[in-house]
């Protein structure tokens, strides 16, 4: 535990363990407990899509966060104003970390889930994140499609720079289009709309 260390996000946001201090200076503040999960902000594909889901605009959307490891894309996305966030992973030690970081952070519109794409609800949902890797989102990428409407944001990461080719191809596809994209240190974040 004395390895985490805080991580900042552009002075509005920092993912912090219960041992930390408050930071109260910052305006949204997470707090992760440290276990086996994934989703801490340190790996750069967490930072990224925190990152840029601080430059969207949340408020009163419905949200999807896949292969959600800790919880905290989905955490953030309820702090940012999203009614409704559904959160999947189907790893069992995942799914409890995230269930009790959703408690510590009082966020009372996220619903857990413990699965894989055979769980996503059938709603349509305003933004979907996910932060997996480039087999498990080619497999996942045409589920997005059916989810979505015209206009809904889906933003990828846990791939490296070299994979963008393959994820662009299935995206476009699968009637997303390319908006933006995040490097940081080979890994990529890629932002696509609906079309």
């Amino acid at each position: 535990e004395s390895n985490f260390d805080p991580v900042i996000i552009d002075q509005k946001c920092v993912i912090r363990a219960p041992f930390h201090d408050k930071f109260s200076d910052i305006p949204l503040r997470i707090t992760i407990e440290p276990k086996m999960s994934f989703g801490t902000g340190h790996h750069q594909t967490t930072r990224l899509m925190l990152e840029q889901m601080l430059c969207i605009n949340f408020n009163e959307k419905q949200v999807l966060d896949m292969g959600c490891g800790t919880g905290v894309l989905g955490i953030l996305a309820s702090l940012l104003g999203a009614s409704l966030v559904y959160c999947i992973d189907p790893d069992r030690w995942a799914y409890e970390n995230a269930l009790e970081n959703i408690a510590r952070n009082s966020v009372s519109n996220i619903h857990l889930i413990q699965g894989g794409k055979e769980k996503i609800p059938e709603r349509v949902f305003d933004v979907v994140l996910a932060n997996i890797n480039r087999n498990i989102l080619i497999d996942q990428i045409p589920v997005y499609s059916t989810i979505t409407k015209k206009g809904s944001l889906l933003l990828i990461s846990g791939i490296l720079d070299d994979d963008s080719p393959l994820i662009r191809q299935t995206a476009g596809e699968n009637q997303f289009t390319y908006v933006e994209s995040r490097l940081l240190d080979g890994w990529k974040m890629i932002v696509f709309k609906r079309i």
